[in-house]
């Protein structure tokens, strides 16, 4: 029950980042940060170029990937989720799995596992709720 959860709140995530203001409903959804689930609500809200927290999608990762959230409320430099999105893509030859924080993203990228690359035009806005 929770991975069904978790991938129709990684589908609204994914969804409000491609869909940005064309969307014109709230919802809710769930995010990894640093190992937790934790919950968002997605709304219509793009915000081209302008994203100040660190978000990964991770384009073709383990099933029940979720977004990962580097920050979130009570941490230093959360903004609310204003989002800067960056790709996170597993290389060749390498058997995605489950990353849940932004370290398991640097260190999977320090390993040559994957490849994180800035999309500033996805960036939106969506708080997480905790």
């Amino acid at each position: 029950m929770r991975s069904r959860i978790a991938l129709a709140g990684a589908a609204a995530v994914t969804a409000a980042v491609i869909a940005g203001p064309a969307s014109g409903t709230t919802g809710k959804g769930s995010l990894f940060h640093d190992g937790a689930v934790v919950g968002t609500v997605v709304v219509p809200a793009s915000i081209p170029k302008e994203g100040t927290d660190p978000f990964y999608v991770v384009t073709n990762g383990a099933e029940g990937q979720l977004g990962i959230a580097g920050v979130a409320p009570g941490d230093g430099p959360y903004h609310g989720g204003a989002w800067e999105v960056f790709a996170v893509t597993f290389n060749d030859g390498v058997t995605p799995w489950m990353l849940t924080s932004d370290d398991a993203v640097f260190a999977a990228q320090h390993a040559g596992d994957v490849t994180v690359s800035r999309n500033a035009s996805a960036d939106f806005r969506c708080p997480v709720t905790g």
